[in-house]
């Protein structure tokens, strides 16, 4: 039986709720064929946030990790690629931080891939209808930074791990001036589901998997 640790963020920049978080605390409890889903929630406070997903890797020996974070603007799931050895933070967090330039780790190198299938999955997705692509870039706030954080925790053992990123809810997107691009929890949900089954049931990306990239 494999476990899968799924993480989203508490609601963040004065925020009341969360996307990520909505659609993973959703699947508490759920379990598949030869698969459970831990869930757990982060706080989105840079450091804190890496030393908390670390506890969490040591405590539950996951063999999957997918980490979810809201990506307002964005109109797609986006499944991320790699992720970078910087913090520049355009807006505080919720400890009142805002690093900038500034290194994740000194010792670290400048980047990590996902070991996620990402291809395969934005595929698997794309098949249940949904609007899903590969992204290369987890921009570089605190999802990023948790993403290289989860990265280099498991760098070496035998975890998938890796990060999506997901759009505004719908109330999220009527509540702006700009009426950014949102998507319906149930779709979200259905898109996690989605990554965690595919990450069980494919070992890595075939040669010819496609996915979009933007």
């Amino acid at each position: 039986m494999k476990t899968v640790l799924l993480t989203g963020f508490e609601p963040f920049n004065k925020a009341t709720i969360n996307p990520a978080w909505e659609a993973v605390r959703a699947l508490d409890g759920w379990s598949g064929a030869g698969f459970r889903v831990e869930v757990r929630q982060l706080p989105c406070v840079f450091g804190e946030v890496n030393r908390v997903l670390e506890a969490l890797v040591d405590e539950l020996h996951p063999d999957i990790a997918i980490a979810v974070g809201q990506a307002g603007g964005r109109a797609e799931i986006s499944v991320e690629r790699v992720a970078i050895n910087v913090d520049d933070a355009s807006i505080l967090d919720n400890a009142g931080q805002q690093p900038v330039d500034r290194p994740i780790r000194a010792d670290g190198p400048a980047a990590y891939f996902s070991t996620l299938p990402i291809k395969a999955t934005v595929a698997a997705m794309r098949g249940k209808g949904l609007t899903a692509g590969v992204s290369q870039t987890a921009g570089t706030f605190v999802c990023n930074h948790v993403f290289y954080g989860l990265m280099h925790h498991t760098a070496g053992k035998p975890v998938k791990a890796g990060f999506i990123h997901v759009p505004f809810l719908p109330e999220q997107a009527q509540e702006r001036p700009d009426d950014p691009p949102s998507m319906a929890l149930d779709d979200i949900i259905l898109g996690i589901m989605t990554a965690v089954e595919t990450a069980v049931n494919v070992e890595r990306d075939e040669a010819h998997v496609g996915g979009a990239t933007h």
